[in-house]
């Protein structure tokens, strides 16, 4: 992690902010009591970009200045000399503001804080105060019975050491996992290389603030104008370890678009083998999927309507309680009921003799004579590593696969083009009775009623998750300290309708100066007109399941009372209006991203598509892609069996020419 040190200008200019944001009152402390600012401090430090430290702190080095204060028309004084009231109004002409760089600011100011004030522990490590205001238990820290880690990583080389092997694996997630196992059981040499750490139950204390420094990616966590956040895991098993369970198998009309685009495989028996393996070794089932009391009200709502619902199939065993753990496994699964690449397809690997090496990152492929040899890296402690191979595997996501390829010097026309977010909003439904949205089974029930909405496949899918909140924060608005606590004091009684997106149109993956991915993204018209309908639908069911008040994830507070101005449909359609009217776009409503896919997309030729049908790029001979970066297009589900099985599919092939 770099250091990033503030001056005290800078450091008084973040905490003034953090204190704006979240200031002391109602016996809760303030963003600065909490210790909010360093906090954020450390969370942007793990940012790799040099740009990132430098823009927050040009941005805090002129925040606490007369001149910027009077541009926004607060007179001359600095922000930190203005009154509560007229600070938040500062605040929210940035958040307004036609710029979308202000609003972009605004945006990374306000998650970053407001997620580390709800997150943190008081100073001496006690409860923090404000949990107490929702009825939120504290963490419940590591389970004491904890099995140990079944497996070994290799301890750090000393610099400069070169490895050898038949095939180096960059990534060790849902692509890099399978890919693994599949040709270490081949008999082949593997090495894994992730640039995360290895953690498993024994280090999973249900806290928000440990999973998300250490178990989630520090960069990039939103698109370039913070209109979509980005989330992904960062650590040995990578979105295995934290998602949410749910595993869908590519649906049949997705097979066949991804066919159509020259890869027949994925109609074939070969992809389905590859399927019901990846299905088995995870077990799959819906036995375990009790309902949590966001699901109840996701069934009565659906049901009411006579709209599709039906249960969750998920990888999770016996052991899961469906309870009160069960709503914090985003932050890791403490009864090692979830059967994460870690649980299996790594444990097989090692059992293989796979090598594992982890908190090293991969700095670019060798290539040679036109065909990948190895890679170069970078371990935790500073030194340069070699591995030499006969081929290589990019597999660490459709974020870091493409940045890796074109710091290697691909030059493909489609790499790191045809990004896919399934960017997910949430419509927020307030009842009448406590629901503890933070405890139950993760994701038990969904609905696909509007999944197809235009007749091509197109359209949103309805899932709950437990919402902690890391998970509500970045939805709600923020437009005074006031407003802000009667939002999360209701969280205990509220329930999210995650509307989530199969986005045809897509964005896409450029490399930084540092060689670092940068996201560029933004929703078309027609996944726009989706969208509007899925949130639409979504608070439909809340009305038919009997929210009292019902509201969007957006930069204003748009609310109504279904029972009120008129009866339900009349004020929906003022609700309607005026969402349209707060906007769609960046900054204006809020999206997150839990499923990134498709910057190296597969294809029957290199004038459509970055890698053959087979994994392996068009550019250089013994490279592959086996993970999410491959699909044709967005999978419309939840995406871990699909790149499971994409990874599986690959990696048979390539063993096969390896053996």
């Amino acid at each position: 992690m770099q250091q990033l040190t503030l001056s005290a200008r800078q450091r008084r200019a973040l905490a003034t902010i953090c204190d704006t944001l979240c200031p002391a009152g109602d016996g809760l402390p303030s963003a600065t009591e909490l210790g909010v600012p360093e906090a954020v401090v450390a969370l942007v430090a793990r940012d790799p970009r040099p740009a990132a430290r430098r823009e927050l702190k040009q941005l805090l080095s002129a925040w606490d200045s007369a001149p910027l204060t009077y541009a926004i028309g607060h007179g001359w004084n600095r922000f930190s000399a203005l009154p509560q009231e007229r600070r938040e109004q500062a605040l929210l002409s940035w958040c307004d503001s036609r710029i979308p760089q202000r609003r972009a600011a605004f945006q990374a100011l306000r998650k970053g804080a407001l997620l580390m004030y709800w997150a943190l522990p008081a100073r001496d490590g006690t409860a923090n105060p404000a949990w107490a205001t929702l009825g939120l238990p504290a963490p419940p820290g590591p389970p004491a019975d904890a099995p140990p880690k079944a497996l070994r990583p290799l301890a750090e080389p000393a610099a400069g050491t070169t490895l050898q092997c038949d095939v180096a694996i960059v990534g060790s997630g849902a692509g890099g996992g399978v890919a693994a196992a599949v040709l270490s059981a081949a008999g082949l040499d593997v090495i894994v290389i992730e640039a995360g750490g290895y953690w498993d139950d024994e280090d999973f204390d249900g806290g928000e603030l440990r999973a998300l420094t250490q178990f989630y990616a520090g960069s990039p966590t939103a698109t370039h104008d913070q209109g979509v956040a980005l989330i992904a895991g960062a650590c040995l098993g990578g979105g295995t370890v934290v998602n949410y369970s749910t595993s869908f198998r590519t649906p049949d009309d997705v097979r066949a678009e991804w066919a159509a685009h020259g890869v027949p495989a994925f109609t074939s028996d070969d992809y389905g083998a590859s399927l019901d393996a990846v299905v088995a070794r995870l077990g799959v089932n819906q036995e375990h999927n009790e309902p949590s009391s966001r699901d109840r009200k996701l069934r009565a709502g659906a049901l009411a309507l006579g709209w599709h619902v039906d249960a969750m199939p998920r990888n999770v065993d016996g052991r899961c309680d469906m309870g009160e753990q069960c709503g914090r496994c985003g932050l890791g699964c403490r009864l090692g009921a979830k059967q994460s690449v870690v649980k299996t397809w790594l444990r097989d690997a090692a059992d293989s003799g796979a090598r594992l090496l982890v908190g090293t990152k991969v700095e670019r492929v060798v290539i040679e004579q036109g065909s990948a040899r190895g890679v170069r890296a970078r371990t935790a402690g500073g030194g340069e590593l070699t591995v030499r191979a006969r081929a290589v595997v990019a597999a660490c996501g459709a974020l870091h696969t493409p940045a890796l390829l074109m710091r290697s010097g691909l030059q493909n026309q489609h790499l790191g083009k045809h990004l896919k977010l399934h960017p997910a909003t949430a419509v927020w439904g307030v009842y009448d009775e406590e629901l503890r949205p933070w405890e139950g089974t993760m994701q038990a029930l969904y609905s696909d009623q509007h999944r197809d909405l235009d007749g091509d496949g197109y359209g949103v899918k309805y899932e709950t998750a437990a919402a902690l909140p890391h998970l509500a924060v970045p939805f709600f608005p923020w437009r005074s300290r006031r407003q802000h606590h009667e939002l999360m004091e209701a969280l205990s009684s509220s329930v999210a309708f995650g509307v989530l997106l199969r986005d045809r149109d897509g964005g896409e993956v450029r490399v930084g100066r540092d060689g670092e991915p940068l996201v560029r993204y933004a929703l078309s018209r027609r996944d726009l007109a989706h969208m509007r309908t899925g949130v639409e639908g979504a608070a439909r069911m809340h009305e038919a399941a009997g929210a009292r008040r019902i509201f969007s994830s957006q930069s204003r507070l748009v609310a109504y009372e279904p029972g009120t101005n008129g009866g339900a449909e009349a004020a929906r359609a003022e609700f309607l209006r005026a969402v349209d009217a707060c906007g769609w776009g960046a900054g204006r409503t809020q999206y997150a991203s839990f499923h990134i896919m498709g910057s190296a997309r597969m294809g029957g030729a290199a004038a459509t598509s970055a890698v053959a049908p087979n994994g392996e790029t068009w550019d250089v001979r013994d490279l592959w892609v086996l993970d999410g970066s491959a699909f044709p297009s967005a999978p419309g589900v939840n995406p871990q069996v699909s790149i499971q099985a994409v990874a599986h599919m690959g990696a048979r092939a390539l063993a096969a020419r390896l053996a």
